[in-house]
């Protein structure tokens, strides 16, 4: 979520911070998973971390999304920096992003793996994403041949009524301070993906964290 201009950003609604009940998250499991999107619950972020490294074939291209929650449990560091992994991010931040946009563009475009996080996800088992540039997106919904987001447990919610309570009340005035912290700029909820089932069974995975990480 980035966008720039002058807007005034009200301070997060704590109650979406809350990690969901051990009921709520096998509800949520049993829907994602009949909506062909393979799901594990990780005890903490360590776990999450080992599982997602389980997971992603060495040698192959990843590209990380940005996203607090991979920041935190050290995916970023590992996946972009270990080499044992082809790191687009890596790739891309050698490019001038102004003059070699079309090539920045093509190099993100259909990486082997995509891994990030998302900002909701409703007891039914939708998946919601919200962002200002939409560059993820793309990724999320088709590009990537293989997903992967890792997502704490506060993030479950009931329906997409309250997923968008969630982005706009919550996840939107973090994301919005934080751009205003790193770029001087600010964010905006101005796309937002909705996954209802994935069509390419073993494609889409999520890992649950019983923690709260990210936004």
């Amino acid at each position: 979520m980035r966008e720039s201009g002058a807007v005034q950003t009200s301070l997060p609604n704590t109650r979406f911070e809350t990690l969901a009940s051990d009921e709520r998250i096998d509800r949520t499991i049993k829907a994602l998973e009949s909506n062909y999107i393979r799901t594990f619950l990780a005890r903490n972020g360590k776990e999450a971390r080992l599982k997602v490294l389980e997971l992603v074939r060495p040698g192959s291209e990843v590209f990380t999304a940005t996203s607090k929650t991979l920041e935190k449990i050290g995916l970023l560091e590992e996946l972009n920096n270990s080499g044992r992994y082809v790191s687009l991010r890596s790739k891309i931040a050698g490019l001038d992003r102004k003059r070699q946009a079309n090539q920045i563009r093509l190099i993100a475009a259909v990486p082997d793996y995509v891994v990030g996080s998302v900002h909701a996800v409703t007891e039914e088992g939708q998946v919601m994403i919200a962002s200002a540039s939409g560059s993820q997106l793309a990724l999320y919904s088709s590009g990537a041949g293989t997903l992967i987001w890792v997502v704490g447990t506060q993030k479950i919610v009931k329906d997409l009524d309250e997923g968008f309570r969630r982005i706009e009340e919550y996840a939107y005035p973090l994301e919005d301070t934080r751009m205003q912290e790193a770029h001087k700029l600010h964010s905006a909820v101005n796309k937002v993906l909705i996954v209802n089932k994935e069509g390419k069974p073993g494609r889409t995975t999520l890992i649950f964290v019983k923690e709260k990480l990210g936004f």
